[in-house]
């Protein structure tokens, strides 16, 4: 077949001859169930959707139809306005094919919703899209050396272990957020592949941490002991890293720290594996070896 003759068969990507085929379905639509009324409405509201097949055509005659058999036997108005909302559509669905499988009830209303839309004289508008931002570069070598110094320049033991443990567990393991809160010195542990870190709570799972934040993070655990991680006494407790991160951020040469973009230094360090840092538990032997 030319080219040129193929285009002529295809246009918007539909086949012209499915097209007529379809409308000749429509035409020759006269089920002996239906009143020539609710016939006349079928083809109508069928032929205005323009299905680009048969098939298609078929499947929407038989929707349009029950809809317009149950519509006539409850009393309502055969128009598209009316049959086609999607109170009548779910009202029909629940009420007016319970003599039908499951699966064609749930067919039904997927073609009665698509026919409804197909002949919408005003459709909904479509989703405006929303700009999606960039991530952010993990943080370098070189910021990461800078932060672990500027938490073990704080004025107490206490304040430096907690401002370590915050980045180590941040760039070293990818915790962040509520899951900080948890956290005490004894769910860091040593395992036979390395060490690592034990979750609890609604997504609990052990991640491993990455070799060049064993020993900084071994220190605050050890310190921390059966106390939490990055201070408080409740888990409950809110706000508690943001004295911590101001601390983190003294040096103007180096950008504002945040947990989230810490955490990204785990991905940057075990990018072979994908999202290693929110793997279960069961899958953590593998990653183990890739983090150290």
């Amino acid at each position: 077949m030319s080219a040129g003759r193929h285009s002529l068969q295809v246009h918007c990507g539909r086949s012209v001859g499915g097209v007529a085929d379809g409308a000749a379905a429509i035409a020759a639509y006269a089920p002996r169930s239906l009143s020539a009324q609710a016939a006349g409405f079928v083809r109508m509201v069928v032929a205005e959707a323009a299905p680009d097949t048969p098939q298609r055509a078929k499947a929407l005659l038989f929707a349009a139809g029950k809809l317009a058999r149950f519509g006539e036997q409850v009393g309502l108005e055969l128009s598209p306005g009316v049959l086609l909302h999607r109170s009548v559509i779910e009202r029909f669905i629940l009420t007016g094919a319970g003599g039908l499988s499951p699966a064609t009830r749930r067919t039904l209303r997927t073609n009665l919703r698509a026919l409804a839309r197909a002949i919408q004289a005003h459709p909904q508008p479509a989703p405006v899209p929303l700009p999606r931002e960039r991530s952010k570069a993990p943080y370098s070598e070189a910021e990461i050396a800078g932060y672990l110094a500027l938490a073990a320049a704080q004025s107490t033991l206490a304040r430096r272990m907690r401002a370590t443990a915050l980045v180590c567990l941040g760039a070293g393991a990818g915790v962040i957020g509520s899951e900080l809160r948890h956290l005490r010195g004894v769910d860091v542990l040593w395992r036979s592949d390395g060490l690592v870190v034990m979750l609890g709570g609604r997504r609990a799972r052990t991640v491993p941490v990455l070799e060049r934040y064993h020993e900084p993070l071994t220190s605050a655990a050890a310190f921390a002991g059966d106390r939490y991680l990055v201070g408080g006494s409740s888990p409950e407790r809110r706000n508690l890293t943001d004295t911590l991160t101001v601390a983190l951020c003294a040096d103007a040469g180096l950008p504002r720290f945040a947990g989230r973009a810490a955490a990204r230094d785990l991905a940057h360090g075990l990018r072979a594996t994908d999202r290693a840092w929110r793997v279960h538990a069961r899958g953590r032997d593998h990653l183990l070896a890739a983090a150290r």
